[in-house]
């Protein structure tokens, strides 16, 4: 009953007029920036981050929650209708969403969608109202020997997760280390890496970096690859005839459940995401489900599975960013630096010692949820018109909230520079096939990293045994080497045995 009453009260906290504004303010900001094809959650929420500075933690925390987790409302229309993916996720739903929409069935895909992200969503709500205390409490037990193990863990973990080539993932997550490590030592006083440079002696800013690799480097794609971002009119839809008959959602039912058990399963894991969370429950119910054999060619259960889990992942990434200060995404990574910044700690203590937050947070979800899945279906018919806006147009007004953003932080032009070499950095990734994210969750954690190995040795003098101490340490420490060592055997297994052709011939 204590959840439940400390609930109650959150969704009291977020009910108040201004964080009900900010709910539906970043709802309606998450399915415009999810529905645009190049810009993304991520994108978006390091945008909009400076612009939180002087608010209320817990109001700014709610306008960014909800914009995070309504994107992946809106990632889902231009990967329907455009067969653009409007994020990472939604790459996923365009499998079966768009074959959907050039049947003719592109407002059933819609409907699908949205209605399969609020089961998932609100699956994710329930189990992070539940798990995230759980979480706190068994987070108590982790000291900085058990909390370097868990960052080394995710560290090893994001560079497979995330993309399908380990190297370029493990590549990015170094990457992001070594940038990380610019600036003045903190145990030492000494400059690192900052080649005389005063501005780099208190290290490379947060926002510049993240506003650079997935806000200019994106503007940079669209144009160079003009093409891949041009508009598209389509037929105008109703609501009436988006809505799925009883036998279609007895089909979307089961599989939105399972999928959003699944995908918040996926999100609590640090690194993981919602994108690997949607790939995993769309093969899995390729694999078990009754209609599989028409998955990819449009099956609404293609679409719920996919909507249902990325949503069910954006809810279960915020139970190891606030109960141990782990970030589950990329996007999660930006929400902890904007905490940091508030002058609030995630981790254990963080339901103890500001549990208005807390629960103001996670009760302003169920509101912003049902919010989210009211708005999306009431914009099938307008949003038609937001997703053919003109890359034209797109690029100058991307550009100047990527350089108003930056330069409002510090009103300085060297971040604006760094920013824009943050930009070309990304692109070349992209070019490279290197993914981004990796190196923004490493980018974040390496200070922690190195923060909890200091205070390690200084519990035990110096000695390497507080790390391989406790039982915790020993499974962590297990965990990662299983991390280290799958990519490697997954592909000595998958070789194909060489051809006998003697036997052939026979």
């Amino acid at each position: 009953m204590g959840n439940v009453q400390l609930l109650l009260e959150g969704i009291g906290t977020a009910l108040s007029f201004q964080n009900l504004i900010a709910a539906f303010a970043g709802a309606i900001m998450g399915l415009i920036v999810g529905a645009m094809p190049g810009i993304g959650s991520l994108a978006g929420v390091a945008l909009l981050l400076p612009l939180t500075f002087k608010m209320n933690p817990t109001t700014a925390i709610i306008m960014l929650a909800a914009l995070y987790y309504s994107n992946m409302y809106g990632g889902s229309f231009s990967a329907i209708l455009l067969n653009i993916p409007g994020d990472s996720p939604a790459i996923m739903t365009s499998l079966d969403g768009y074959p959907m929409s050039r049947k003719g069935e592109a407002g059933k895909a819609l409907f699908t969608a949205s209605v399969s992200s609020f089961i998932g969503g609100t699956i994710g709500i329930i189990m992070l109202t539940f798990i995230g205390p759980l979480a706190a409490k068994w987070g108590l037990s982790f000291g900085p020997a058990e909390l370097t193990w868990l960052i080394v863990l995710a560290l090893t973990s994001i560079g497979w997760l995330i993309g399908d080539k380990p190297a370029a993932g493990l590549l990015a997550t170094a990457l992001g280390m070594m940038i990380a490590t610019v600036g003045f030592d903190k145990a030492l006083g000494q400059p690192r890496f900052a080649f005389g440079n005063v501005n780099l002696f208190s290290g490379v800013a947060f926002i510049p970096l993240v506003i650079g690799m997935f806000g200019f480097g994106q503007v940079i794609d669209m144009v160079v690859n003009r093409d891949n971002y041009a508009s598209v009119s389509s037929k105008k839809l109703s609501i009436k005839e988006s809505i799925v008959n009883k036998d279609e959602a007895k089909r979307i039912a089961p599989v939105a459940v399972r999928s959003g058990l699944l995908g918040t399963f996926i999100g609590i894991l640090p690194g993981a995401g919602a994108t690997m969370g949607a790939f995993l429950s769309y093969v899995t119910e390729k694999k078990i489900g009754k209609n599989k054999d028409q998955m990819g060619k449009g099956a609404v259960e293609g679409v719920a599975a996919a909507e249902a889990a990325n949503n069910g992942a954006a809810m279960g990434a915020f139970a190891p960013l606030l109960s141990l200060g782990i970030p589950g995404s990329g996007t999660s990574a930006v929400l902890l630096g904007g905490l940091m910044m508030w002058g609030l700690q995630p981790g254990p203590l963080l339901f103890k010692n500001n549990p208005d937050f807390v629960w103001g947070l996670i009760g302003s979800m169920y509101i912003g949820n049902i919010i989210c899945l009211i708005i999306a279906i009431l914009s099938i018919p307008i949003l038609m018109k937001v997703v053919t806006v003109p890359s034209s147009l797109m690029v100058p007004l991307i550009s100047s909230i990527c350089i108003i953003g930056t330069y409002s932080v510090n009103n300085s032009m060297f971040d604006v520079y760094l920013m824009i070499g943050a930009g070309v950095l990304a692109y070349l990734m992209s070019l490279a096939d290197i993914p981004a994210a990796p190196l923004l969750l490493s980018f974040v954690l390496t200070p922690m990293l190195e923060m909890y190995i200091r205070q390690s040795f200084d519990i035990s003098g110096g000695s390497l045994g507080v790390f391989i101490q406790s039982p915790i340490s020993k499974v962590l420490c297990t965990l990662i080497i299983l991390f280290s060592v799958t990519p490697i055997l997954l592909k000595i297994f998958n070789k194909k045995p060489p051809v006998d052709m003697s036997e052939m011939d026979a």
